[in-house]
């Protein structure tokens, strides 16, 4: 069962498809000023990618990498809730975690943003077939229209490298050690979701607003 989020301290493995929780391990090292921030962050941190509705009522936050398989798995269905529910906005923090390729993904989806097509990229990278490494990302970034030149001058940018790199301290600093992670309200949950899982954790964290 998801848990507080200011008492986070999650076991996350990305093979395996359950939701599972450890007991809180952390609350006791963060005052309420830094779980203010540490919520900052998640929810609302400079220059994170946003789908869905950028002003909606209800935030969906998740961790994920392109090669996580889960990640993969689950990316339909968050796109299905995004579908259906016209008040949600999604936050997504890029944490690669699975090597070198995963990281040239991140860049490039974050790069992508420049060129206002960070959600078909993400979309695009989520639904490729085999690894997200430079030669994949690059046929992709291709297929969804990016201007691949563009694309890879701004992935050097040093903003871009700031941004996965905060979202991976992020992660270690709320207990997150694998993906994909989802966060809404003051709840976090790990590992596939169906869209009906995902629908539950908003409505959870609308009624508490």
């Amino acid at each position: 069962m998801p848990r507080p989020l200011a008492a986070i301290a999650l076991a996350l493995l990305c093979a395996l498809p359950l939701m599972s929780v450890v007991a809180p391990a952390r609350a006791q090292d963060h005052g309420p000023a830094e779980v203010a921030a540490i919520k900052q962050a998640v929810f609302a941190g400079p220059g994170l990618p946003v789908m869905g509705n950028a002003q909606g009522d209800a935030v969906l936050v998740e961790f994920s990498d392109y090669n996580c398989g889960f990640c993969r798995k689950t990316a339909p269905q968050v796109t299905a809730l995004l579908q259906s529910d016209p008040g949600l906005k999604l936050v997504v923090h890029e944490i690669p975690i699975f090597g070198e390729g995963s990281r040239y993904a991140a860049q490039a989806a974050l790069a992508a943003q420049a060129q206002g097509k960070y959600p078909e990229f993400h979309r695009a990278l989520m639904a490729m077939r085999g690894k997200a490494e430079k030669a994949s990302v690059l046929r992709v970034a291709r297929e969804v229209g990016l201007d691949v030149a563009r694309l890879q001058r701004d992935m050097q940018a040093p903003e871009i490298t700031q941004r996965i790199e905060r979202s991976l301290d992020l992660a270690d600093e709320i207990g997150l050690v694998g993906t994909p992670s989802f966060i809404a309200g003051d709840r976090a949950v790990f590992g596939y979701l169906g869209k009906e899982d995902l629908a539950e954790l908003v409505a959870e964290a609308r009624a508490t607003q």
